[in-house]
C-alpha cells in the first residue's frame, strides 16, 4: 500500500511537470533552478520515438523515428537533458522512394490501415543513431525498404547532405556507427524482424561498410526480440545497448565484451513494471562530470512513444539504470548541469506569420508544394484541395506531436475559398481518422465531422469558423466548433484514438481534399494554438 502511495505521488508530480513544461508555444529559455532540483518522467509527453542522444560540448542533441512523415528525422537540443526545443530535420523531404509522393494506385481507405498501396505508411526514417566525430554530426538511419543512409553536417540545425546510401536493400534496421580509438570505424544493425544484430567494418568516412558482416548477437531465449542497437566503448569494454521482448513491453539490455566482435555477456539493467511495461531503446550519454543517463521510450497508446530519462551508475563495469532495484524513476535529482543553462519548451503552436512553417509541423508524407502557401496571402496559411476519396490518401496534411497528458488544439479557418466536393478542418490523424471541419456541396458550406471516413453534417457554416479537438489521458478526442471564438459547441462524438498508428502515436492536423475529379478550392489557416489546459465550455 505504501509503495502505491509512493508511487501515485511520483506520478502526481510528473503530471503536474508535464503540464507547465507541455507545448508552451515558441520556444522559451530561462535559467535553470540550482542543481538540487528534481525532474520528473516523462521529460516529453509527445511521441519520439527510438531516441538516440549525444552531448556536443554544453549541448545535448536528440533524433528519434518519424517514419512516412516529411520532414524526416527531428533534430532537438537541450541543456539539461530535462528540457528540449526542436532546432531542425536530417531530411527536408524522404528521397527515398516515390511511393513517399502518395502516387497511388490506393488501396487504403479511412476505416483500415492496410494494404497502405500507393504510399509509405509505416515505412521510411527507422530509428536513426546521431554521433559527433572529426569535427561533423553524423547520422544515420534505415528504411525497410530501401537501405542504411548517412547524412553528416557541421551545424545539427543544418543543413545537412545528402542522403548516402551505406548498405543497399530491404530488410534492414536500426544502424548505429562506432570509431574507435585506432581510427577503426565499424557500423552494426539489426534485421527487420528484430535479430540477429550485425557488425561490419566501414571506411573511415562512414560512407560504405567494408565486409558482408559478422552476427555478434543472436540469442532468441535470452534475447527475444533484438533490436535497436548503440554501440560504446568505457574503461576498455565494448558495449551494446540493445532493447528486447518488443517494442511495447520488455527490459533493456547491455552486451559487454572486451573484444568489438565479441562474445558479448548480456545482462539486462533497466526492467518494466506494471506501469512502465516498455522502458527500452535509446541513447546513453554522460554529463561534462561523467554522470550517466539513458533517454529511452515508453509505449502509451494514442500519445505514442514517450521519452523518459533514467539515471545511470555503474557497477563492476556494468551500466544499472533507473532505481536501486533497476525500475524507471518517476522522479529523481536532475543532471548536474550549471545553474545558468537554459531551459528550453517544445514549439507547437503557430501564428503563421513567418515565412517558413514551424519546426513542430511535419507533414503527412512528401508535400506537393504547389498546393500550400505562407505567402499567397501573408499571416495566413493557405491550403489547396487536390483529389482524394479518403483523408489517408490525401496529400498535404500538415501535422505534429500529440503531447500529454492533456492537449487542446484549436484553430481558425477562412472557409470562402472553398469549392464543391472540398472538405476541410482539424484531424486527429491516424488509423482510422477522425475530424471536425467544413464540408461544401451544392453551394453551400456546412458544420462536418468524419470519423472512418463516414460524415456526419450539420449546420451551414460562417465565412470564418474556429474547430478544436481535446485530448486527455483517456486518449478520447472530444470536437467543436465556434463562429466568435467565445463559444464552442460539441459536434460529433467524443472517440478513443487507435493506439497505434502505422508506428506513430495520434496527430493533430490540418487537411484539405476534394471528392471532386478536377481539384479546385482552398482555405486559408490564420493560426493554430496550443494549450495544456482543459478548455471551459
Amino acid at each position: 500500500m505504501r509503495s502505491n502511495l509512493v508511487y501515485s505521488l511520483a506520478l502526481a508530480l510528473a503530471l503536474a511537470l508535464a503540464l507547465a513544461l507541455a507545448l508552451g508555444g515558441a520556444t522559451s529559455a530561462t535559467a535553470t533552478p540550482p542543481a538540487s532540483r528534481q525532474y520528473a518522467n516523462p521529460i516529453i509527453w509527445a511521441d519520439y520515438s527510438d531516441p538516440d542522444v549525444i552531448r556536443v560540448g554544453d549541448r545535448y542533441y536528440m533524433v528519434s523515428s518519424s517514419f512516412h512523415l516529411s520532414p524526416g528525422i527531428p533534430v532537438l537540443e537541450s541543456a539539461d537533458l530535462v528540457t528540449w526545443r526542436i532546432i531542425g530535420h536530417v531530411l527536408p523531404r524522404l528521397p527515398f522512394d516515390p511511393a513517399y509522393d502518395m502516387p497511388g494506385p490506393h488501396t487504403l481507405t479511412d476505416a483500415i490501415s492496410k494494404p497502405i498501396g500507393g504510399t509509405r505508411y509505416a515505412s521510411g526514417t527507422w530509428a536513426p543513431s546521431i554521433r559527433h566525430h572529426a569535427g561533423k554530426f553524423f547520422v544515420y538511419v534505415a528504411t525497410p525498404d530501401e537501405g542504411i543512409f548517412m547524412m553528416t553536417a557541421t551545424d545539427p540545425r543544418g543543413p545537412w547532405s545528402a542522403p548516402i546510401q551505406v548498405i543497399a536493400g530491404p530488410g534492414l534496421e536500426d544502424p548505429c556507427p562506432f570509431w574507435d580509438d585506432d581510427g577503426s570505424a565499424w557500423l552494426i544493425h539489426g534485421r527487420v524482424g528484430a535479430g540477429p544484430l550485425i557488425l561490419h567494418r566501414m571506411s573511415a568516412d562512414g560512407t560504405r561498410v567494408l565486409d558482408d558482416g559478422i552476427v555478434v548477437a543472436e540469442d532468441r531465449q535470452r534475447l527475444p526480440v533484438l533490436e535497436g542497437p548503440k554501440l560504446y566503448k568505457r574503461d576498455g569494454y565494448y558495449y551494446i545497448f540493445a532493447p528486447i521482448g518488443g517494442v511495447s513491453t520488455g527490459p533493456q539490455a547491455v552486451g559487454r565484451s572486451r573484444r568489438i566482435t565479441g562474445p558479448y555477456e548480456w545482462r539486462d539493467v533497466l526492467l518494466p513494471t506494471a506501469e512502465v511495461k516498455g522502458p527500452h531503446q535509446g541513447g546513453y550519454v554522460e554529463t561534462p562530470s561523467g554522470h550517466g543517463w539513458f533517454v529511452h521510450f515508453n509505449s502509451t497508446g494514442a500519445f505514442g512513444r514517450i521519452t523518459w530519462l533514467e539515471p545511470v551508475r555503474w557497477e563492476d563495469g556494468w551500466p544499472m539504470m533507473g532505481d536501486a532495484f533497476n525500475r524507471p524513476v518517476a522522479s529523481a535529482a536532475a543532471p548536474d548541469v550549471p545553474a545558468s543553462s537554459p531551459r528550453f519548451a517544445l514549439q507547437a503552436s503557430d501564428e503563421f506569420s513567418g515565412r517558413r512553417l514551424g519546426l513542430q509541423w511535419q507533414w503527412n508524407h512528401n508535400p506537393d508544394d504547389r498546393r500550400w502557401s505562407l505567402a499567397d496571402r501573408p499571416g495566413w496559411l493557405r491550403l489547396s484541395a487536390g483529389h482524394a476519396r479518403y483523408l489517408t490518401r490525401a496529400r498535404n496534411t500538415l501535422t505534429q506531436m500529440l503531447t500529454g497528458p492533456q492537449m487542446v488544439a484549436t484553430t481558425r479557418i477562412d472557409l470562402r475559398r472553398m469549392a464543391d466536393g472540398q472538405r476541410a478542418g482539424l484531424t486527429m490523424f491516424g488509423v482510422r481518422p477522425t475530424w471536425i471541419g467544413a464540408v461544401r456541396e451544392g453551394g453551400v458550406t456546412r458544420l462536418a465531422f468524419a470519423s472512418e471516413g463516414v460524415e456526419t453534417l450539420g449546420e451551414p457554416l460562417p465565412a470564418t469558423a474556429l474547430f478544436r479537438v481535446e485530448v486527455g489521458p483517456d486518449q478520447r478526442a472530444h470536437y467543436s466548433w465556434s463562429a466568435d471564438g467565445r463559444h464552442f459547441s460539441p459536434f460529433g462524438r467524443a472517440l478513443q484514438l487507435a493506439p497505434f498508428s502505422w508506428w506513430r502515436g495520434s496527430r493533430p492536423g490540418l487537411f484539405t481534399f476534394t471528392h471532386a475529379p478536377s481539384p479546385a478550392g482552398s482555405i486559408d489557416v490564420d493560426w493554430v494554438r496550443i494549450s495544456s489546459r482543459k478548455e471551459k465550455k
